[in-house]
């Protein structure tokens, strides 16, 4: 692996986890394949072991409300971790911003359609007459929440909401694409790298929704030194090459 000559750093790092802790992530879908190939580097190190939990963030932030044994929360947006601030649920001052992220339309690469945004789109036109859009469901995925932002900046919400194909995470919105239970969808750059048959017909521009941020925290009720300790070695630079080489930009 790329990241592999980072492990002799990695021993040096003056990180003071106790090997025989084991550390519990719940971190948002989209960041899958990112994290488990950080948590490989940390644990490569003899740091202790990361067990993860992906899912959409309000779904994970409602179980954590609800007094699920997470250490660590890592949110695609910062509704989800304000919500949990505002229950007093985090270690307020290991709270930071992690990453950021694009927001895109995808398709299959093969009969890939270009899709304008902005002005004019023509990303209704893409679906045909009966195909729906893939996206998180809006009413609490942070991806369906920027693509629902997105679509009434551009003046296309009240027909687009109609033509939907709501999913419970962003990875599972890519999915009914991947399996063409939908001709297009909604999500975020770094999704489609995942999946080498999709390719990005269109970039949402940034005005048209919220900055998107991965904040993470520690959480008060399972506050661990490895947590910590977790949770800053996300910041050093072998873990941000990591999110870099999956799409994620600086937050």
């Amino acid at each position: 692996m790329i990241f592999r000559v980072f492990f002799a750093c990695l021993l040096l790092l003056p990180f003071g986890a106790r090997a025989a802790d084991t550390i519990t992530v719940f971190a948002a879908a989209s960041l899958t394949n990112a994290m488990q190939d950080i948590a490989t580097l940390w644990m490569a190190g003899g740091h202790p072991k990361v067990v993860f939990s992906f899912e959409s963030s309000g779904t994970l932030a409602q179980q954590i409300a609800h007094g699920a044994p997470a250490n660590v929360f890592v949110s695609a947006d910062e509704k989800w971790m304000d919500d949990l601030a505002k229950r007093h649920a985090l270690l307020a001052a290991s709270r930071s911003d992690l990453v950021g992220n694009s927001l895109v339309v995808v398709e299959p690469k093969q009969g890939l359609k270009p899709v304008k945004l902005g002005a004019g789109s023509n990303l209704l036109a893409v679906l045909g007459p009966d195909g729906r859009l893939a996206v998180g469901d809006p009413a609490h995925v942070p991806a369906g929440i920027y693509a629902r932002q997105a679509l009434q900046k551009m003046g296309l919400w009240e027909v687009a909401s109609a033509r939907l194909a709501p999913a419970d995470s962003v990875r599972a919105a890519l999915r009914l694409v991947e399996l063409g239970e939908a001709p297009a969808g909604i999500v975020y750059g770094t999704d489609v790298k995942v999946t080498p048959s999709l390719g990005i017909a269109g970039i949402f521009p940034p005005d048209t929704h919220d900055p998107i941020r991965y904040p993470v925290a520690v959480l008060k009720a399972h506050n661990t030194a490895a947590a910590r300790d977790f949770v800053a070695f996300l910041h050093t630079q072998p873990a941000q090459d990591v999110f870099l080489h999956w799409g994620f930009t600086a937050p």
